[in-house]
């Protein structure tokens, strides 16, 4: 039998470059050695749960080739594989750990966790849980419990020792105990902590080995107790660098696109991204940087996997990007386009928006041209970010908040004219703005026109990927007239 790796992404957004990374590693070493690869959605933290998201990892590992061989989607003898289907085996395997006597009931209160950081921090000690209910009587841990006081399980870290596991690319890593705090693995919802539903899956789903980003190395040694408390045998463990900007800060939305999702819709190939997210952690043999998903299976080794922060480089992607699509066919280009660019349904959402707002055929491209490419030019349009009573940076500030808005509100999630438009209403009143004040910006911003088809409708057919894209130029714009403003004042 060959290995089994696992992905397991939370559907609490869009998917994730580095979702794709850690599933390029997992399959090509799973695939190599005669394995399979579980997809595992872990969907137990229910306030930022995403309606869709799911579905749109499917889609976008899908669309990359990253095929799956067990997952909610397509079963396999190891379900159910959302962790929301798999709560009662989690309240089981804790109640076991409080039988043995390796975890406890804690009882403490927000207000009081709260002040014992305050104090902690005060006295710049080390933050965490002082095991204040660590040693409670079990007459009174009965008591409490028969009144329904609310409480979490905690497990009995050893106060003495230190924890140590093997690395397959850092080698060996430890911490001392005292470092661990008494980790929660059951909130007083009955949901599991991520520790307690991680080790509970990967064992019960005969997970082999375990290839995840660095991120997750501090988390790991409370892992190996939790293995030990059980009495289970560890899987080989495998932390991949972190993904990170050029200025070596960790990838993220503030200042990169990192959703699968924009790089489909901006059209960049999906065999082109993917060996470009190859070549960030891995060198084949002869050293030459293209290659296919199945020649870096072939020559999948762990000495040939880097782990020193891997640089996601837009400008070497879309250069490669530009090398494929000047290599394909004139019929393949064509087919590519109309599939991509102008699919059915895409285009169609966009004539019914253009029909009404021109007089001759030949209008349709020019003014259908906002609903394509990533930026607009706000330069000729820059007078319309002036609104009568508000200042420059009064703008560009309202444009933040209403782009952080979008990222974490349930409604605006959806991204569709009526939940969206009734999240940009609720969102003034929050404010203190003016609907017609904020929409002005937002047409401009999103279209780089002051007239165009109604808003939210617009915003839909651009996508949100690239309304995400051009709210945050037009932010900078902005800011750097206000800025310039200032100065010549």
């Amino acid at each position: 039998m060959g290995p089994r790796v696992r992905i397991a992404p939370s559907p609490t957004g869009d998917p994730h470059v580095g979702t794709a990374y850690v599933a390029l590693f997992n399959l090509a070493f799973a695939r190599k050695h005669g394995g399979e690869m579980v997809l595992r959605i872990e969907d137990t933290d229910r306030s930022r749960f995403s309606p869709g998201s799911e579905r749109a990892i499917f889609e976008a590992l899908t669309w990359l080739g990253l095929e799956w061989d067990e997952g909610p989607d397509r079963g396999g003898a190891f379900g159910p594989y959302r962790q929301s289907e798999r709560l009662a085996r989690y309240r089981a395997y804790a109640d076991r750990l409080l039988e043995a006597g390796k975890a406890y009931r804690c009882f403490c209160t927000r207000e009081r966790l709260d002040a014992l950081r305050k104090e902690q921090m005060a006295r710049k000690a080390r933050l965490g849980y002082d095991g204040h209910c660590r040693n409670l009587d079990p007459a009174e841990v009965e008591r409490l419990v028969a009144e329904s006081r609310p409480h979490v399980v905690r497990l009995k870290v050893p106060r003495t020792g230190r924890t140590v596991f093997h690395d397959g690319l850092r080698g060996e890593i430890g911490i001392d105990n005292v470092e661990i705090d008494d980790q929660v693995l059951l909130k007083s919802d009955g949901y599991p902590t991520y520790h307690l539903a991680n080790v509970v899956d990967d064992h019960e789903m005969a997970i082999t080995h375990v290839i995840r980003g660095e991120e997750w190395i501090t988390s790991t040694p409370k892992h190996v107790l939790l293995y030990e408390a059980f009495g289970w045998q560890l899987p080989e463990f495998y932390h991949l660098g972190l993904l990170r900007n050029p200025d070596r800060s960790k990838l993220s939305k503030r200042k990169n696109p990192v959703s699968i999702d924009y790089y489909r819709a901006m059209g960049y190939l999906p065999g082109t991204f993917l060996n470009y997210l190859g070549t960030l952690g891995f060198s084949m043999p002869d050293g030459r940087e293209r290659f296919t998903l199945q020649e870096m299976i072939d020559a999948f080794d762990w000495s040939r996997v880097n782990v020193g922060g891997p640089v996601f480089d837009r400008s070497k992607l879309d250069a490669w990007n530009g090398d494929d699509l000047r290599a394909m066919s004139a019929e393949a280009f064509e087919e590519l386009v109309f599939d991509e660019v102008l699919g059915p349904g895409r285009w169609r959402r966009i004539l019914e928006l253009v029909q009404p707002r021109i007089a001759r055929l030949d209008e349709i491209v020019p003014y259908a041209a906002m609903f394509f490419g990533e930026l607009v030019d706000y330069e000729k349009v820059a007078g319309a970010f002036r609104l009568k009573k508000r200042s420059l940076a009064e703008s560009a500030a309202i444009l933040s908040a209403y782009l952080e808005a979008i990222e974490s509100d349930p409604e605006a999630r959806t991204f569709e004219p009526e939940p969206l438009e009734a999240f940009s209403r609720r969102f003034c009143t929050e404010h203190g703005w003016k609907p017609r004040e904020l929409f002005s910006l937002l047409r401009v911003a999103v279209a780089g026109r002051t007239a165009a088809p109604p808003l939210f409708d617009t915003m839909v057919v651009c996508g949100k990927d690239r309304c995400r894209a051009r709210l945050k130029d037009a932010i900078r714009f902005v800011r750097a007239m206000a800025a310039a403003e200032s100065e010549s004042g």
